[in-house]
């Protein structure tokens, strides 16, 4: 079944162009369009559809977790720029704050399930406040997680968080009782469902201090910088600053994966 994948970010367009080339994620139309010239009509004939999509990384990690490709779905992280500590924070009133374009699309259109995905900073829990109340009012039920990437081995923090909203009815209350994702402990990325703790998809995280992870391994212990594997780029070079952009704003696949696999769990 096609999917929706939405981005105004002509580079990772062609990203996507060619992950779908390669069956890597599911085959689809990409939208080049700004999400606020998008249509409920524009999206209706598809199962899934991916605002934000950047090079793919909810299709894929949907895919990782087993989600069928013809299972309805919509995914969106909406712009961090807004709330990020590396900006200027200016929340509601920067022009990158979206989520009124996407609530729009989702208020006619109601698609069963939603992921996505944000920063986890003060600014980042705010936001989410606000949309798990949007999103309420709706008749969803909202549940979320503050995960971060070294939970699945990756050596480094990349601290988010993880929300999904689901229609209330099999799923508890509308205040998401019937489940909700809480911060994992100690960096471990465990998910929580009725104050038990699940494990991540992999073991062997234990600890982070400051710019190193400390990770378990079959041999013993190894400590490792906390640093992405993405290097400077030199100026006047605009592929290479084109593959940065794309993969600085794009989710960890196998995170997403995990908190994917909380929600299929113990959804309906």
């Amino acid at each position: 079944m096609r999917a929706y994948y939405n981005d105004n970010d002509l580079f990772v367009a062609c990203w996507l162009q060619n992950l779908i080339a390669h069956n890597l994620i599911v085959p689809g139309v990409i939208d080049t369009r700004s999400i606020t010239e998008v249509t409920a009509d524009d999206v209706r004939p598809y199962k899934q559809a991916h605002f934000f999509a950047g090079i793919g990384g909810w299709s894929y990690a949907l895919r990782l977790a087993g989600w069928p490709d013809d299972r309805p779905v919509w995914t969106g992280s909406c712009p961090c720029q807004p709330l990020s500590s590396a900006g200027q924070r200016q929340g509601h009133a920067d022009g990158r704050h979206l989520w009124p374009a996407f609530y729009r699309l989702i208020a006619e259109c109601r698609p069963p399930t939603i992921f996505g995905e944000q920063v986890a900073s003060d600014l980042g829990r705010e936001w989410l406040a606000g949309i798990r109340a949007d999103l309420e009012t709706l008749g969803y039920a909202v549940g979320a997680a503050d995960l971060c990437a070294a939970s699945v081995g990756a050596p480094h923090i990349r601290q988010r968080l993880y929300w999904v909203a689901t229609f209330a009815e099999g799923m508890g209350d509308a205040t998401g009782a019937g489940w909700q994702g809480q911060r994992g402990e100690q960096g471990t990325g465990g998910l929580r469902q009725g104050g038990q703790s699940r494990p991540p998809v992999q073991d062997g995280i234990a600890q982070w201090n400051g710019s190193t992870i400390t990770i378990q391994r079959a041999d013993g212990w190894a400590r490792i910088a906390a640093e992405p594997a993405l290097f400077p780029v030199a100026a006047r070079l605009p592929g290479d600053v084109g593959r940065l952009r794309g993969a600085g704003n794009a989710i960890v696949p196998q995170v997403a994966a995990t908190f994917i696999t909380a929600f299929m769990d113990c959804a309906p």
